[in-house]
């Protein structure tokens, strides 16, 4: 039964290091993901979030900094809670002034083990709206395995991507298209990458499918089995009640459980009547009675 539980939730969830479907785009594998020392991890102020909730985050010098092998810059580190079901989080870094925090997000589970990655590519460019600025953006859908008090959320940015720019769209062309004129030919400005931004992030709890699964599913005690995708063993059914049987049919099972109760196989005389009943007999026990009596 636990062997049949654990496939269950693996084939709609991600267990370590195997990071299935989220939304339209998929997150890599963690094995390529920028190694991280415990002691770095251990080391970062994680600030709780509790969904739903929404934040603007400022990056900058006095944040926390991560200058580690392939990171470089400030982070942003969050803790968020395993046991309010399926998270849902958008992450945006807004372009300000021709410049962009191109983000990667490290999901770790209670013990800070990488558990999911989200690199850079995941965030697409979405250019300016009427209320909303050019940006990097992508959602993710994580489901913290049972037995998890909270995981955990690192955002940062790497050598690679200071490397890199992003092509953002010219005000004139996004208003043009807005209000439905003629798009200018005009040039669409450069934003370089940088070591410090301005985020924005949105975080709901929900029961959703197709998110990954953060963390190993933990032992549950022996009287206490993990029932996955409830909180509590369904209640049972009714049964629905058999058709009326036919009389070729009735016959055929009361003068079986006769000749079984004659030859002294009371047990297989029991069983006859039990399945006869689930037929829709409705004198297979009267049957059995008054044999046993013997008066079939």
């Amino acid at each position: 039964m636990k062997k049949n539980l654990l496939s269950l939730c693996l084939s709609v969830a991600l267990s370590i290091g195997m990071p299935l479907m989220a939304n339209a785009a998929t997150p890599a594998n963690v094995s390529v993901a920028p190694a991280i020392g415990a002691a770095t991890l251990q080391s970062l102020p994680w600030q709780p979030l509790v969904p739903p909730v929404s934040q603007d985050v400022k990056l900058d010098s006095v944040s926390p900094q991560i200058n580690q092998g392939d990171i470089q810059g400030a982070v942003a580190a969050y803790t968020l809670p395993a046991d309010r079901g399926s998270l849902e989080i958008t992450l945006s870094s807004i372009a300000k002034d021709n410049a962009l925090y191109a983000p990667s997000v490290l999901v770790l589970d209670e013990h800070q083990r990488p558990a999911a990655y989200y690199p850079s590519s995941y965030f697409a460019y979405q250019p300016p709206g009427v209320m909303s600025a050019d940006r990097l953006e992508g959602t993710l859908k994580l489901t913290p395995a049972l037995g998890q008090k909270q995981i955990y959320l690192l955002v940062y940015t790497t050598r690679q991507d200071l490397s890199k720019t992003t092509q953002l769209t010219n005000p004139a062309k996004a208003y043009a298209r807005g209000v439905g004129n003629a798009v200018p030919d005009i040039p669409d400005p450069i934003a370089r990458h940088t070591t410090s931004g301005q985020l924005k992030l949105k975080v709901t709890a929900e029961q959703g499918t197709g998110n990954v699964m953060i963390g190993m599913l933990q032992s549950a005690p022996a009287a206490a089995p993990v029932v996955v995708g409830t909180n509590a063993p369904a209640a049972s059914a009714p049964a629905k009640p058999a058709e009326p049987m036919l009389n070729d049919t009735e016959s055929y099972f009361n003068n079986g459980i006769r000749q079984a109760v004659k030859a002294g196989d009371i047990d297989k005389a029991l069983k006859l009547m039990n399945e006869a009943e689930k037929l829709g007999s409705s004198t297979a026990r009267e049957t059995f009675i008054s044999s046993v009596k013997g008066k079939g």
